[in-house]
């Protein structure tokens, strides 16, 4: 009997390698929002992971050390309709009938909050990407990998901009999204303004899928702000950024949420000029291999320039930080993977975890602490558009070591005639006009040659 159950043990134990050596693909799994009102970011976040698993794939796949070879990464995907029910009943599907090995999270954070909430019951790693609540990190999950700057940190540059530029500046308006999102960024900017002494004289949400922003425009005009910061996602600040355009609404600095990232925002025309935004990334970017070696830390991946070029010819136009986010989330996985050399979750995360490297998109760490998995080395730059041989392109305006152009301030100047005088300059001199003082002169002499002549004796 005992010979029975060794032979057994042996068979299940060479069956259980053979199964093992036999696995020959990685599969992803995740949903986007092919339709619904995150359709434009889902899309280049989409397109961004796809080509990083098509170029992987070109070089013949992942090398995962225990099994002695490469796998090739299958992508396995649904839409989510960006609804949050819908996100929670793929995910499980991905999980327990498409046997995914890892997890990328779907764009947003209402929708990666409702996608965290199923990973961790089946113990699955899900990289987070196009998500930057931080209250997803707070709720003791142990395998929710942030690759984003979180909220508490992405519109606060905006306030140091306007604090560095126009020191005059006091009042700044604050409304957003009523999103978990928006929400946890505006909160996180209140109180970063009010800390550095401005005053905060409108702080209110707008329901998803406003489409009207008149009457919150109207408050906006009746506060006289400095500065317009808040917005949501894509679809809302650029129908905001519009209205606020076409109502001439005289405000110095106007920094939204997304919209302002996405190439399609040029769309609106001078509507868009001038108006900042955070970005987590940007084409002109100046990450490299050299930058990490000052760091002291690995770099991993292409380049800007390779990143760029490659997503230029996939899809022909230039990415913006959504798609660079999905590619980076398939890069810091791939580490992860190489670095465990195993697909086995503990020590994979245990990769995750020790992870301290800079890629294209920056440098990518991440909290072991009470916000476990939230990003803590990436960092966000402000890029503003502004016309350049009569075209309206995006350059970096701040931080100071990462800008490619100046910031143009204020907003108002895209007005013209209508424009305000920017308080950080100093005001033209008042000059008369030329000869002023010889006319003068001749006028006085003329009047005395008068004066003789009439009353001459």
């Amino acid at each position: 009997m005992r010979k029975i159950l060794v032979a057994l043990a042996v068979l299940i134990l060479l069956s259980s390698i053979s199964v093992a050596t036999a696995k020959d693909e990685i599969v992803i799994g995740f949903t986007m929002s092919q339709t619904g009102k995150f359709n434009s970011e889902s899309k280049e976040q989409f397109q961004g992971l796809k080509l990083w698993a098509d170029q992987v794939n070109a070089k013949g796949g992942i090398y995962v050390k225990s099994l002695g070879k490469n796998l090739t990464v299958k992508l396995v995907y649904y839409d989510d309709e960006s609804s949050k029910d819908r996100v929670q009943q793929l995910y499980t599907k991905l999980i327990t009938e498409d046997k995914a090995d890892f997890l990328i999270s779907p764009y947003s954070s209402g929708l990666t909050a409702s996608a965290a909430i199923v990973a961790s019951q089946y113990g699955k790693i899900m990289i987070a990407t196009g998500a930057a609540s931080d209250s997803i990190f707070n709720k003791g999950y142990n395998c929710i990998y942030q690759i984003y700057t979180p909220a508490s940190r992405y519109l606060t540059g905006a306030i140091d901009m306007l604090k560095a530029v126009d020191p005059n500046a006091k009042k700044i308006a604050i409304v957003y999204e009523d999103s978990k999102f928006a929400k946890d960024v505006c909160k996180a900017a209140k109180d970063y303004a009010e800390q550095n002494g401005f005053e905060v004289v409108l702080f209110e949400s707008y329901a998803p899928g406003t489409t009207d922003f008149t009457s919150l425009i109207n408050k906006i005009i009746a506060k006289s702000p400095d500065a317009i910061i808040g917005g949501g996602h894509f679809a809302d600040g650029e129908t905001f950024a519009k209205q606020l355009y076409e109502k001439r609404v005289k405000v110095k600095l106007i920094s939204l949420l997304v919209a302002p990232a996405v190439p399609e925002f040029a769309k609106i025309g001078k509507a868009a000029l001038y108006v900042t935004g955070p970005s987590q990334w940007e084409p002109m970017v100046r990450y490299s291999p050299e930058m990490a070696k000052k760091l002291g830390i690995e770099w991993f991946g292409p380049t800007v320039e390779e990143f760029v070029e490659a997503y230029k010819k996939a899809y022909g136009y230039e990415p913006g930080y959504h798609a660079a986010g999905g590619y980076v989330a398939g890069l810091v996985l791939q580490k992860a993977i190489e670095d465990a050399g195993t697909l086995d979750t503990e020590a994979v995360k245990k990769a995750l975890e020790k992870m301290d490297i800079m890629t294209f998109f920056g440098r990518i760490s991440f909290d072991t602490g009470e916000y476990y998995g939230r990003q803590k080395g990436h960092e966000m730059v402000y890029l503003q558009w502004q016309e350049k041989k009569g075209e309206l392109v995006k350059v970096v305006v701040w931080p100071e070591s990462a800008k490619s152009a100046d910031l143009i301030y204020p907003l108002t100047l895209k007005f013209g005639k209508e424009t305000t005088e920017t308080p950080a300059e100093a005001p033209a001199k008042e000059e008369k006009g030329p000869g002023f003082e010889a006319i003068l002169a001749i006028a006085g002499l003329a009047g005395i040659a008068y004066i003789t002549r009439r009353f001459k004796p």
